[in-house]
């Protein structure tokens, strides 16, 4: 089973802290989509209102056909895995799995095999004895997901789940996470405020700042093409420069730069949002040409901060690719790589 999240003008108060504003929000059955923003921006909040821990103050939660508002957690078709995980440590795994169904009264055979196959899916079909403690923080992650699977829910909620990982360990769950939402089929709602880990795995990324959503859809669109300036800044660096628009273009310090500038009025001031990969080396200087004033090695790119020689107070972060011959005082010419920029309102940015 699986089943579609509609939220519509959901308000939650603390005090007089507004926690939720007016939350418009659809996620499609069967898909995985992270709720992503800064610490005190929602997300948790909105995530306990789908799980019953919270109630709105108004607004409607719709999971499938049903209004949840006034529904307790154990009668909504929802889990949730927290960043914890919460195992009980003195029952061993295949009692920790196995303990929600037998809350809903399933018979002790049926539910140890459920408990195993659960088990196996998230790669310890041998683990079945083992206790919380002899286990790595990734395992026990994967039992508290299987714990969370296996009531077989519409909807599993994911509270900050990878962030008591290390690196390289939050990578692999992430694949993780991702295949085992492919298997099973249930819609996932899944809390952080990582971005690459919300570009890994997330098929629609909710941006969410100040009890607000800020940008809302597909990964790559809300990368690339960021409808607010909060969105723009907020997944990676992005250079903003003043800009003003003409037909099919934009006038700005680094010259006449093609562009859609549909929406916009000739003449109108608007901010050109390019990202520091937007940015290439070319020795003729297609934009002009620029002093290296920091450089900071990140494996296959360097990240450059280059100041515009004829323009002193014009200063642009770029991620370039490492020839192994750049240093700080260098001057070298840069081009843009792109296609189209990003245009963003000057009201986005007050």
């Amino acid at each position: 089973m699986t089943a579609r999240l509609v939220l519509n003008s959901v308000m939650k108060r603390f005090g007089k802290t507004i926690a939720l504003d007016h939350i418009d929000l659809t996620v499609d059955a069967g898909s995985y989509c992270v709720l992503l923003g800064p610490s005190g921006c929602g997300k948790t909040t909105l995530l306990n209102i789908l799980g019953g821990f919270a109630d709105p103050e108004a607004g409607s939660v719709m999971i499938g056909e049903r209004e949840m508002r006034g529904v307790p957690p154990a009668k909504r078709p929802t889990t949730t895995v927290f960043q914890d995980y919460a195992l009980f440590p003195h029952m061993n795994l295949i009692d920790n799995v196995a303990f929600g169904l037998r809350m809903r009264g399933v018979g002790r055979r049926e539910r140890q095999e459920k408990a195993r196959a659960m088990l196996e899916m998230v790669g310890l079909p041998d683990a079945g004895n083992r206790r919380p403690a002899a286990l790595s923080g990734g395992q026990r992650q994967r039992v508290a997901l299987a714990r969370a699977l296996a009531v077989d829910p519409d909807v599993l909620l994911l509270d900050e789940p990878l962030g008591a990982l290390d690196l390289n360990l939050r990578r692999s769950m992430q694949e993780e996470l991702k295949n085992i939402q492919r298997r099973v089929g249930a819609t996932f709602v899944h809390v952080t405020h990582d971005q690459e880990e919300a570009m890994a795995i997330a098929d629609q990324i909710v941006v969410m700042n100040k009890g607000r959503i800020e940008d809302n859809g597909p990964p790559a669109r809300v990368y690339r093409v960021p409808s607010t300036r909060f969105t723009a800044s907020f997944l990676g660096e992005m250079n903003f420069l003043p800009a003003i628009c003409g037909q099919a273009s934009v006038d700005c310090s680094l010259g006449s730069i093609a562009a859609d500038t549909a929406g916009f009025e000739t003449g109108e001031e608007v901010w050109l949002c390019l990202r520091p990969e937007h940015f290439c080396l070319n020795k003729a200087g297609g934009i002009g040409q620029f002093e290296i004033v920091n450089l900071t090695f990140q494996g296959p790119v360097l990240r450059a901060e280059a100041r515009k020689t004829d323009d002193p107070d014009l200063v642009i972060v770029a991620r370039l690719a490492d020839i192994g011959t750049l240093v700080v005082g260098d001057t070298i010419g840069l081009d843009l790589d792109l296609e189209t920029p990003v245009l963003i309102a000057k009201e986005e940015m007050a």
